[in-house]
């Protein structure tokens, strides 16, 4: 359905032997390991530019690092989910908002200049229809389309009902599926084809 996004630079992850830790250094690397890719690709769809979508995650991991042993065992996902909203949350009010550039890693393989722009558009048009939707939307839309989560697992990560969770997905599938159509037609209109 949807373009893969750019993935997180390496030196994005946060090194949490820089700083002084509580006592587990290698449950909190773990917790890194495990779920940064996921925070950083959440952060990503909800709009932010990649340099902004690192400084975001590495946020949330210092949160973590700091409250880690209010975290309960088998909620780690859910906690750093609930962190990333509100860090997303608190940057998009500091304005700091603005469209990626989407640089290529120079250590990353090179695709085709045309190749490049396709994708980058195709992003872009994704990044527009999502910032249409309302958040509750577009969180379960990004979770199930794009994460590959389960309505159930969302439901757990989310905290609701599963009912609310297929609502909110049709809710979304629907909103996106009519953006689509109306890019399409606009698309077809500027060719001078038909739709």
């Amino acid at each position: 359905m949807a373009p893969d996004v750019a993935q997180p630079s390496p030196q994005a992850a946060p090194s949490l032997t820089a700083a002084p830790l509580p006592a587990r250094p290698e449950q909190l690397q773990a917790l890194v390991a495990a779920h940064f890719g996921f925070i950083w690709r959440l952060i990503r769809r909800h709009g932010l530019p990649a340099p902004d979508a690192d400084d975001v995650a590495q946020q949330v991991f210092v949160v973590a690092t700091e409250r880690f042993d209010d975290i309960a065992p088998g909620r780690e996902r859910s906690f750093l989910f609930g962190t990333a909203l509100r860090a997303i949350a608190t940057r998009r009010r500091a304005g700091a908002r603005e469209r990626p550039d989407d640089a290529v890693d120079p250590r990353d393989p090179v695709p085709a200049a045309d190749e490049l722009t396709s994708q980058k558009r195709l992003r872009e048009m994704l990044d527009a229809i999502l910032d249409k939707m309302d958040d509750d939307a577009r969180v379960v839309l990004v979770l199930v389309e794009i994460e590959g989560l389960t309505a159930p697992e969302v439901s757990e990560l989310l905290e609701v009902p599963a009912g609310t969770v297929a609502s909110r997905l049709r809710r979304a599938r629907a909103a996106f599926d009519a953006e689509v159509k109306r890019l399409e037609a606009r698309l077809a209109f500027r060719s001078g084809g038909r739709p």
